[in-house]
């Protein structure tokens, strides 16, 4: 399994939103800046994002993008699933040794248990030099 840029991309938007989350709208202009992404291709992520109910769009003036629940509701797998589809490191049809089940098994462990708020944290700690690995 590989992760694109999409789902790359994905989280880094949902982690920009949740570290700039001060209940005011986002436009997606800054977010790309902030994250040295293309607009057009930010735009079309954050719709599948928008589409899924994982942000909100409000259009006009003041306009942008928020997160529709707080950080800690949502997963590294959620999101990863959202815009990369299934996380399964081969195609059913090719998972009939137990190793598939249990590489499966622990990549959905993984991105399930690491949540948008851990991140906004871990990236708060690196920020002001706390971060340790």
């Amino acid at each position: 399994m590989k992760i694109s840029t999409k789902g790359t991309y994905a989280v880094q938007v949902m982690l920009d939103l949740a570290m700039h989350n001060t209940g005011e709208n986002i436009n997606v202009k800054k977010i790309a800046e902030r994250q040295d992404i293309s607009e057009k291709y930010l735009e079309q992520i954050i719709a599948v994002l928008n589409k899924a109910g994982f942000v909100k769009s409000i259009r006009g003036a003041q306009g942008g993008y928020r997160l529709t629940k707080s950080p800690s509701e949502y997963t590294v797998g959620d999101i990863l699933r959202v815009t990369e589809g299934s996380l399964e490191p081969v195609s059913p049809a090719d998972s009939s040794l137990s190793i598939w089940k249990k590489l499966s098994d622990a990549i959905n462990e993984t991105a399930d248990s690491v949540t948008l708020q851990d991140l906004a944290d871990e990236e708060t700690a690196r920020i002001s030099g706390d971060y340790v690995i």
